[in-house]
């Protein structure tokens, strides 16, 4: 039934989801009319929101440029490349490769999110080298891993309110993951969709006459030629000495950080984690360089698009345009289904602000005096705004950037899988939101 129902959603997303940058400026007109038309904001005021915050996300933008860049080193570094080869191995069906890249993005994503991201990506194109299998749904499957992340080690929402002296924290006081992330209503959601997302890709796959392949020497990435070198500067360039004398002293810090400081993963810690294990695993700053060039090429997405978020989040924040939004769900729930409404507009304020910390800033002053008012469970409000957040990530091409420069895909290529798993996950974790 699933292969079935795939073929419209795929063919409909085909034919009508423009480029993921054609996307963006669709939601920033979305955006600067519902301001004018909802909020009575004057087409100026709007303007400057936009223009003002259009750069707010640099830093961010910088983050995931990283994540692409040195996840894609790592994975290129020979150790690492024989690794994902043996794991591919186990794999020696479609229907086996599908399921094997599902659970592993799944883990990778509840560790952290962006570690998930790249992890899902490159072990999919490993995969296709090894495996007959429908690209499409394999880098799909890739991505549908990302929808446990905010339930997951880095969710940002419950990592925030878990800090002593965030935002709210003279409302709701600091709460402990052990009443969100390792909540049991988190864990058995997070449980049931690491059963219900393999099997869903898997039930997805087309038949072989209407798959789409892609051939061997195609996913393999561009190995220029080695030469002897000559110059003084060509020895450095080739020095194993050199890489490892800066490399394995990086390393030492990430273990004085995470054994001697306690500290955790975070954006940063992903990035300098690959950078170092690639600086070290390349052997030389040659063969490191080279991965480099080929890696940046995929980055032109990110570059351009996270700009323009920034402004439609902009927008959205300083005209109130958000704040209407989810006034407008709290207003018809009650204690028992105030949890349901938190995730459905949670879900649709992810399609203009797709920034799990940048949402709950927005959302949180609507929905904990909504949940006081109402007696409804503060963690289990935040953990449905967190979830929400991640939900329609599945439709929001805004954070399959970094997959599909990786895979070298289109957002048009994977959405319609994807779309079938939007549906199908929603109605798991509204369940176990409503009723756990």
């Amino acid at each position: 039934m699933l292969k079935f129902l795939s073929r419209p959603a795929v063919k409909l997303v085909e034919r009508y989801l423009p480029d993921p940058y054609v996307f963006v400026l669709l939601l920033t007109l979305v955006a600067a009319a519902a301001a004018i038309g909802v909020e009575r904001q004057t087409p100026l005021s709007v303007l400057r929101y936009w223009g003002d915050g259009f750069w707010n996300l640099l830093t961010f933008s910088m983050q995931m440029l990283l994540v692409l860049v040195t996840g894609f080193m790592l994975a290129s570094s020979p150790p690492v490349r024989r690794l994902l080869a043996k794991l591919a191995s186990q794999a020696d069906n479609a229907a086996k490769a599908i399921v094997l890249v599902s659970v592993v993005s799944l883990a990778a994503s509840w560790i952290n999110w962006g570690f998930g991201l790249v992890v899902g990506a490159l072990f999919a194109k490993e995969l296709a080298r090894q495996v007959r299998v429908d690209y499409r749904l394999l880098i799909a499957s890739a991505y549908s891993g990302f929808i446990v992340w905010h339930g997951g080690l880095a969710g940002s929402i419950p990592l925030v309110i878990a800090t002593e002296g965030h935002f709210a924290s003279d409302r709701i006081g600091v709460i402990p993951t052990t009443e969100t992330i390792f909540s049991l209503f988190n864990l058995a959601i997070v449980a049931v969709l690491f059963i219900v997302v393999p099997l869903v890709n898997r039930w997805m796959l087309p038949d072989e006459s209407e798959s789409v392949f892609v051939e061997r020497h195609m996913l393999d990435d561009a190995t220029p030629r080695r030469q002897l070198p000559m110059r003084p500067a060509e020895h450095l360039e080739n020095s194993v000495a050199l890489s490892w004398l800066v490399g394995i002293p990086g390393l030492v810090f990430l273990l004085d950080h995470f054994l001697l400081r306690g500290g955790g993963l975070n954006l940063n810690i992903v990035n300098f984690l690959f950078l170092f294990l690639a600086l070290v695993l390349h052997r030389t700053p040659r063969q490191l360089l080279d991965s480099l060039y080929e890696a940046v090429k995929g980055g032109a997405g990110i570059v351009i698009q996270f700009p323009f978020y920034a402004g439609i989040m902009a927008i959205m924040v300083e005209s109130g345009l958000a704040e209407t939004l989810s006034e407008g769900f709290v207003s018809i729930a009650d204690a028992d289904s105030l949890p349901f409404w938190s995730f459905i507009s949670a879900g649709v304020l992810n399609l203009f602000v797709p920034s799990g910390g940048g949402q709950w800033a927005v959302q949180a002053p609507v929905m904990l005096p909504a949940a006081e008012a109402l007696g409804a469970s503060v963690p289990k409000i935040a953990m449905a705004v967190a979830w929400g957040d991640a939900w329609t990530n599945l439709l929001q091409p805004f954070w399959a950037l970094p997959v599909l420069a990786i895979a070298g895909l289109k957002a048009k290529d994977i959405m319609g899988f994807c779309l079938v798993q939007l549906v199908i996950t929603g109605v798991i974790i509204a369940l176990g939101l409503t009723f756990l």
